[in-house]
């Protein structure tokens, strides 16, 4: 699922699994309880989406503070 425009999307409650997100946009997409917990290589920005009670990995949280440019170890 790599490149996918999923700008303006409501995908809620969708489970991602074993995806890989890389270079897939997402701004302004309803992810309200989306299980991203397989999922991989995706950049959100909580700020621009509705990330309310979705799921991720811990591994996962890079994907959502890339923007940050900090380092998690």
């Amino acid at each position: 699922m790599s490149e996918v425009d999923f700008n303006d999307c409501d995908l809620s409650k969708s489970k991602f699994i074993n995806c890989d997100l890389s270079g897939a946009a997402f701004e302004r997409t309803q992810l309200i309880q989306t299980d991203f917990r397989t999922a991989y290589n995706y950049t959100i920005d909580p700020e621009k989406n509705n990330i309310k009670k979705a799921v991720f990995s811990l591994s996962g949280v890079r994907g959502l503070l890339r923007k940050y440019d900090i380092k998690i170890e």
